[in-house]
C-alpha cells in the first residue's frame, strides 16, 4: 500500500468523487469541482497517495517559493483523500473526494490502490468528473454527458450509455476499474468551449457539480458558481464583440447547437495536442481570450 493515512473519521454512506488535473481536466473545470465540493463542506485530508509511486515530477514539477534569493518551500505535487463527513456538511451523504494530477506511472496499480480505499471506507458509488474541449457555444448552457459502469446503474441513475471506443485518461480507465471490482461507478464530463479554454471555468464547474447533485439527489450551495459563471459569460462576450470572426464562429455554433447537431460520445481532446485546425481561425483565436482573461485577472 502507498495509501499514507494522517487521519481518520467515520463516514455514512460514503459517495467517492474524483477528478484529475491534465488530460481529463479541460480549464481545470472538473478539479475546480471537487474543491468547491471539499471548500463548502469543510473536508479534511484523510490521506495521500505516495506520489514518488505514481508521478513524474517533470511532468507534474515541484513549485518552490524564493524569498530575497533564497529558496523557502518546495511544494511537492500530491493526489490526496480528503473527507465530508455529514456532520460537517449537512447534506445527508459523506463525500470521500479525491484529486491531484493525473498519474503518470502504473496505472493498473494506481487504481487498484483507489478501489482499495473507496472498499475500505465502505463507499456505495464512485463519481467520477471530468472536462473535455468541444465544439459548443459559450453562450450556452454547458452539456454534461454521464455513464455508468452497467447497464443497471445506466438505468437506475438516468445516465446515457457511451459509445466510444479510443483512447482514454485515467478517469475512464478508474472507471473500469470501478466496474471489474463490482463498486458501481459513474462517470460526468463537461463540454468546454475550445476557443476559450483558459482556467478557471466556473459555468463549467457549476454545471458538473449541478448534475452531480441532481445524480444523488440532494442539495449543493452553488449560488457563488453561478454569479462567477455569469461574470465568465460576459468576459468572453465583450471579446467575442470585438471581433468579427469571433463572432461569426460563435453564431455558428449557436445555430448548430439549437438545432441539435452536436457530436455525442465525445472524450477529452488533450491540452497539449490541439491542432490548428481544430480552432476556427488558428491558435491566436483562442489565445485571444486567454490574454483578455489574464488581462482582467491581473486588474483585479
Amino acid at each position: 500500500m502507498t495509501v499514507r493515512w494522517s487521519s481518520r473519521v467515520p463516514l455514512e454512506r460514503p459517495v467517492l468523487v474524483a477528478a484529475f488535473e491534465g488530460w481529463n481536466d479541460a480549464a481545470n473545470a472538473a478539479s475546480d469541482a471537487v474543491r468547491f465540493l471539499a471548500h463548502t463542506s469543510s473536508a479534511v485530508e484523510l490521506a495521500t497517495l505516495d506520489a514518488q509511486e505514481w508521478l513524474d515530477f517533470q511532468a507534474a514539477r515541484p513549485v518552490v517559493t524564493i524569498t530575497d534569493g533564497v529558496v523557502r518551500t518546495t511544494t511537492w505535487p500530491s493526489i490526496r483523500f480528503l473527507a465530508s463527513p455529514t456532520a460537517v456538511s449537512g447534506i445527508g451523504r459523506d463525500f470521500l473526494l479525491l484529486v491531484g494530477p493525473e498519474p503518470n506511472l502504473r496505472w493498473p496499480a494506481f487504481c487498484d490502490e483507489v478501489v482499495s480505499v473507496a472498499r475500505e471506507l465502505g463507499c456505495e458509488l464512485a463519481v467520477t468528473l471530468g472536462a473535455l474541449l468541444a465544439d459548443v457555444p459559450h453562450t450556452r448552457a454547458i452539456p454534461v454527458t454521464g455513464t455508468a459502469s452497467d447497464p443497471e446503474s445506466v438505468a437506475e441513475l438516468g445516465l446515457t450509455r457511451s459509445r466510444y471506443e479510443g483512447p482514454t485518461g485515467i478517469v475512464g480507465v478508474l472507471s473500469d476499474a470501478f466496474r471489474r471490482a463490482g463498486v458501481a461507478s459513474a462517470s460526468l464530463w463537461a463540454s468546454v468551449p475550445h476557443y476559450v479554454a483558459t482556467p478557471p471555468n466556473p459555468r463549467a464547474t457549476h454545471a458538473l457539480l449541478a448534475r452531480f447533485g441532481a445524480l444523488l439527489d440532494i442539495n449543493l450551495p452553488l449560488r457563488s458558481l453561478e454569479i462567477a459563471g455569469a461574470a465568465w459569460v460576459r468576459q468572453v462576450d465583450e471579446v467575442a464583440a470585438g471581433d468579427d470572426d469571433i463572432a461569426r464562429y460563435v453564431h455558428d455554433l449557436e445555430i448548430r447547437h439549437d438545432a441539435g447537431l452536436e457530436a455525442d460520445d465525445d472524450e477529452p481532446v488533450p491540452l497539449d495536442e490541439m491542432r490548428e485546425e481544430d480552432l476556427p481561425s488558428g491558435e491566436s483565436l483562442a489565445e485571444d481570450f486567454e490574454r483578455f482573461l489574464r488581462d482582467q485577472r491581473d486588474d483585479e
